[in-house]
């Protein structure tokens, strides 16, 4: 009976065939899942369902069946652990390959079934042990010969990369998998031949010393710098073992240290991977691209993963083999790489095992130096994915797409499944319970560490890494789940999704609110309220986290969106848009009470509809089309802000004579206040000597004052980009240009908040756009706005309203030029009197130039529109 495994061999058959009949199971699902994960996506049954892969599943199963058979005739003392545990690696894997590339599936596929046939084929001959032990200097320095080959015969299968592989006509190897193996054979002989160690350690290691560093001169050369540190890490492991030296493992330590300092300042692959590794966000579209896709693939995943073929792993470069790990975690989660995690440490445990109970030093050595490879190589590449460790290139054993990797793996099963078979002896006089703990300890407490950083990625810092920019999947979910349609405040329609589920794509239907809108576009992103109102238009808000999260677990996408509406009224929009396209400038219509923006207009724009074709020219235009004017252009008020001077001097005293003499300097009125000056004909008519005069009756502090209670160096709470907030003027700079005091603008919305005053009683409303959501639960749900604020006493705006009305309309209007030493800006303020029986209206235009004439006639037609009753 074995010691390793005290029960009968029945009992091990039927355990392995129970273990086996789990795997397959999950295999099975895991198949079913894939085949019908299109109409998942697409949220229909007439879709082209995937079944290519159940070939994979098919070789999988009959291999696997035969091993079994086989397994249990010609090894009946082995571990029945072992095999199945590494048939759920090869499981994931070629189903993983197989929804990534079809191609390299079928490719797979066949290496799959070379590779079960071969260890089939091995298990008939137990003496391979025996011949691998008397040939061991041939093994290794064949190994490090063919392995030399690839500097004249190398080639690199994709094209264009490093020149590791041999072979040609399709069929490739790669020398330095095999090269692994070969040289821990070479160790595990030599070192059992050398179990007293009574000689100095470099005198007794120095044979082993040249071939290893022959091993490692050709890696380095080949740049193949993942497995040179692997085999740095396992020399020092296999030598401690054999010794229990601690100072082996303090001079490995120093070694893969001073390694990877010389080769990060002489090497510029391994320069560029320790950069990205130390902080890849400085460079995440450039050298640190491969990490940075790779992590947001791993916080795509979350707990439970995308479900298989739901995700989209592809998008991190090389997914189907440096990165099969991440793919994996895309589609399976946080679960699915924690079962990877825990599937190699109980292989690593049960290789231990068999090493602490095998027949003869050789082969402890041998079982303890492939467990250490299959556990190292998994840390390796793993830590890579997950910004543990610097990228290495190495492959997971079992899982990774390439045949020589699969090969090397099955070849690495094959030792230890013999091994185990072997009788058992008495544990050896040199065996160091003390070195198998540590070295155990390290690769388990490794292996964990794994874990947590992945539940880190995946868990805690999912939320930011999937609200970067540059994560393709929102915008590859476009393609599949409806958006949530932006209405205008009459339900009519602004920006909706069209076409079918796999091809959805998002419409303007209103292309003059470009600047506003925005886009949501899978090549250049997100603006505008498709910006800031996402999380509701992908029904991440506003739907019940239950259905969310039934959503992401069954489809893998987020829920139908919300529809949103605005406050925009489209026709009143569409009469501003008309009138100001010629223009350079922008114009703002609100409520004045209740602060929602009735039209929001600025031009030059751009449409959304157009971004791929005129992408660089609008990028290239000069007249800025992408930028907002209303809430991101900024302009010099100058003598617009008469009518606040005006309603501020009538709440604290009467007024001072009316100026005659009206310009100041080159400053003439923005228009021709007539032939009887009266204070609210020449405020209306933005004179600059009426703003001086009233400036004049002020100290610079009390004016400030007054600048701040319009909030004026505030920036408005609003659903879009805002220019920030200018300091409001000092005393000095007031004093040296008090019309137009350097460096200050405002911005158009600004400007109108603080003109609603007027029409409010001297109330200041906050900024209102969207306005409603349509909810599952709750149907239309009113979003939540600012209060207004009480900025101005109620008698002296009233008055000054009164003041500044036309003769032929209950409307109040102001004109303005600003000017500073880069711009000069025509505004005009106009809104409904205080009492206006109908909705308070307050409306500001700016043209780009002096235009005065032109911002008054545009301004006072929209205003006169947005009066007529519905």
């Amino acid at each position: 009976m074995n010691l390793l495994f005290p029960v009968s061999p029945l009992q091990k058959d039927r355990v392995q065939s129970r273990l086996f009949s789990i795997a397959a199971l999950v295999l099975i699902a895991y198949a079913a899942a894939l085949t019908l994960s299109p109409a998942v996506r697409l949220h229909s049954w007439a879709v082209s369902y995937r079944w290519q892969h159940w070939a994979g599943v098919v070789v999988w199963l009959a291999g696997f069946s035969l091993l079994h058979r086989i397994l249990m005739r010609r090894a009946p003392d082995r571990d029945p652990y072992i095999v199945p545990i590494a048939s759920v690696l090869v499981g994931l894997g070629i189903l993983t390959i197989w929804r990534l590339n079809i191609n390299l599936g079928e490719r797979q596929t066949v290496w799959l079934g070379l590779a079960i046939l071969g260890f089939a084929i091995g298990l008939r001959y137990p003496q391979i042990l025996s011949l691998l032990r008397k040939y061991k200097y041939l093994w290794a320095v064949g190994g490090l010969i063919i392995t030399g080959l690839t500097f004249f015969f190398g080639t690199y299968p994709g094209g264009v990369g490093p020149r590791l592989w041999l072979g040609c006509c399709g069929v490739y190897f790669q020398p330095s998998e095999v090269l692994k193996l070969f040289l821990i054979v070479y160790l595990a002989a030599y070192l059992a031949d050398r179990t007293t160690f009574d000689q100095g350690l470099l005198q007794l290691l120095a044979p082993t010393l040249i071939v290893a560093s022959a091993a490692l001169i050709l890696l380095v050369a080949q740049r193949d710098l993942g497995t040179a540190s692997l085999f740095i890490v396992l020399y020092t492991l296999m030598v401690y073992l054999t010794s229990s030296r601690k100072r082996v493992l303090i001079i490995g330590a120093v070694l893969l240290a001073f390694a990877g300092i010389m080769g990060y300042l002489t090497i510029s692959v391994i320069h560029v991977r320790v950069d990205a590794w130390l902080n890849p966000w400085l460079d995440p579209s450039g050298k640190s691209f491969q990490i940075v896709q790779s992590l947001i693939s791993v916080a795509a995943g979350g707990v439970f993963g995308r479900g298989p073929g739901l995700g989209s792993p592809s998008v991190v470069p090389v997914a189907f083999s440096d990165f099969i790990f991440t793919a994996i975690g895309e589609e399976l989660g946080l679960t699915g790489t924690l079962a990877i995690l825990m599937l190699v440490g109980l292989l690593t445990i049960r290789g231990l095992l068999i090493s602490i109970h095998a027949s003869n030093n050789y082969q402890r050595f041998l079982a303890a130096g492939i467990s250490f490879y299959l556990a190292l190589q998994t840390i390796l590449i793993v830590g890579g994915n997950i910004r543990l460790l610097p990228l290495t290139g190495v492959t997971l054993p079992f899982t990774s797409y390439g045949g020589s990797s699969l090969l090397t793996s099955f070849l690495a099963l094959l030792l230890l499944t013999l091994i185990s078979n072997q009788p058992d002896e008495e544990i050896s006089p040199s065996f160091s319970s003390k070195a198998y703990l540590v070295t155990s300890d390290f690769l388990l407490i490794s292996l964990l560490v794994l874990g947590l950083g992945n539940g880190y990625w995946s868990f805690i810092k999912s939320g930011d890494l999937q609200t970067r920019a540059d994560n393709p999947r929102p915008a590859i979910n476009d393609r599949y789940a409806l958006r949530g349609s932006l209405l205008d405040r009459h339900n009519e329609p602004l920006a909706v999704t069209q076409g079918e589920p796999g091809s959805l794509t998002r419409r303007l239907l209103y292309p003059d609110l470009g600047p506003t809108i925005g886009y949501n576009d899978p090549l250049y992103g997100q603006s505008g309220l498709e910006a800031s109102l996402d999380d509701y238009l992908r029904g991440i808000d506003g739907t019940p986290a239950s259905m969310v999260w039934a959503s992401q677990l069954l489809s893998g996408q987020p829920p139908k969106g919300l529809d949103v509406r605005l406050s925009l009224d489209a026709s009143i929009q569409s009469t501003a848009d008309r009138l100001l396209t010629d223009n350079k400038g922008a114009l703002v219509l609100i409520n004045s009470s209740t602060g929602e923006i009735l039209a929001l207009s600025s031009h030059p724009g751009f449409d959304p509809n157009t971004l791929e074709e005129h992408w660089t020219e609008l990028n290239a235009d000069p007249s800025a089309p992408f930028v907002n004017r209303v809430t991101q252009g900024v302009y010099p008020p100058g003598t617009a802000l008469g009518p606040f001077l005006l309603a501020n001097r009538l709440n604290k005293s009467s007024l001072p004579a009316v100026p005659t003499e009206l310009s100041v300097g080159s400053s003439l009125c923005a228009t021709n206040p007539g032939a009887t000056l009266t204070w609210g004909s020449i405020i209306r008519s933005g004179c600059p000597a009426g703003m001086l005069t009233l400036l004049n009756q002020s100290s610079s502090a009390q004016t400030i004052e007054l600048y701040d209670k319009l909030r004026f160096s505030v920036q408005p709470e609003i659903p879009l980009p805002v220019s920030p907030a200018a300091s409001l003027p000092t005393a000095a700079t007031l004093e040296a240009n008090p019309l137009n005091p350097a460096g200050w603008q405002i911005t158009p919305l600004q400007m109108a908040l603080a003109a609603a005053t007027l029409s409010s009683g001297g109330k200041l409303p906050a900024p209102r756009l969207a306005s409603a959501v349509d909810t599952p639960s709750q149907g239309w749900v009113i979003l939540t706005a600012g209060a207004a604020t009480n900025a101005l006493a109620s008698p002296g705006t009233v008055q000054a309203a009164e003041q500044l009305a036309r003769n032929d309309s209950p409307v109040w209007e102001a004109y303005g030029i600003g000017s500073n030493d880069t711009s000069t800006a025509s505004w005009y303020l106009a809104g409904t009197l205080p009492d206006w029986q109908g909705t308070p209206l307050t409306l500001v235009v700016v043209l780009e130039g002096e235009d005065s004439k032109a911002a008054g006639e545009i301004g006072f037609t929209v205003l006169q529109a947005a009066m007529q009753p519905d």
